[in-house]
């Protein structure tokens, strides 16, 4: 009997382990999403932005020839 009480102990712990490892993994994935998401939007929203006509000079004031 002691076997088996030492046994399911040990499962008992391999397991917490595991899980602790499962959610250590899952907040890193949920960091990297997130990061991505970031970099997406602002990609995004860059991508989306209308461009600018120079304030000076002789090129790009009345039309933008940069773009």
């Amino acid at each position: 009997m002691d076997s088996a009480v030492n046994s399911a102990v040990g499962q008992a712990l391999v397991l917490q382990q595991a899980q602790t490892a499962q959610q250590a993994q899952m907040q890193v994935f949920k960091e990297a999403l997130d990061t991505q998401k970031d970099q997406v939007t602002a990609l995004m929203e860059s991508a989306t932005a209308d461009p600018q006509l120079a304030s000076s000079g002789n090129l790009g004031t009345l039309i933008n020839t940069y773009a």
